[in-house]
């Protein structure tokens, strides 16, 4: 068993009964070195309605797979097809554009916990990343990963936070009205964190909205300082 798993066993029954789930991709992107780590905020939908799925029977259903999986590829959303709903198709793209296979990529969300809106998690958010982030810290160190892809602006702002990652190495500006952002970051350690648009608000395959050539530079070019 890995350190990260021992974590999860050893989190409160307040989190862990909670509704809300833990990683999107299987045991199987959580073996060996990994470059990569996609993380969005917290799982989506409705806790009371989906009381049930709490963290703790996610995770014992995560620990039973044996096939390689993603989320992002391989599961029904909203009963589309496979892949093809909502952010699915924008991070395949992304994963297309890097050259990484998402099932063999660990993803997982800052905080396990569902909720309904972002705003709910903010009077939580102490304990929620006191509870969480020692897991996604473990899958850090025991997994070498070098880059943090973050989900939307809360999101890495969270991750920047607890890695210290505040020295900007990149950017990228939307060329529409709009102009959003997306920024990537490096800490003391030498992580670096890349702060995404949201792919569920943006649609990343359009060229004026598409992050991926700035993720790109960072991964490929290696911007850290060389020691």
């Amino acid at each position: 068993m890995k350190n990260f798993q021992r974590i999860i066993y050893a989190m409160p029954d307040r989190i862990l009964d909670r509704s809300g789930s833990i990683f999107y991709s299987a045991p199987a992107a959580f073996e060996g070195k990994r470059e990569i780590y996609i993380l969005g905020l917290n799982p989506g939908g409705d806790p009371a309605a989906q009381q049930e799925n709490t963290i703790r029977k996610h995770y014992e259903e995560w620990a039973e797979r044996t096939e390689a999986y993603s989320s992002y590829v391989d599961e029904i959303w909203e009963g589309s097809v496979a892949g093809a709903h909502g952010m699915q198709p924008r991070i395949r793209h992304l994963a297309k554009h890097l050259g990484i296979d998402l099932r063999l990529t660990p993803s997982s969300n800052v905080v396990f916990v569902r909720s309904a809106t972002e705003a709910k998690l903010e009077a939580e958010k102490k304990e929620l990343l006191d509870a969480c982030w020692p897991v996604h810290q473990a899958v850090i160190d025991e997994l070498g990963i070098r880059s943090i892809i973050c989900l939307g602006k809360t999101a890495g702002w969270w991750v920047r936070e607890r890695l210290g990652a505040h020295k900007e190495l990149d950017s990228f500006q939307e060329t529409n009205k709009r102009g959003w952002w997306s920024t990537a970051h490096l800490s003391p350690e030498g992580k670096v964190v890349c702060t995404l648009t949201h792919p569920g608000r943006v649609d990343w395959s359009n060229p004026d909205a598409d992050p991926a050539a700035m993720v790109e530079r960072v991964l490929r070019n290696d911007l850290r300082p060389q020691t």
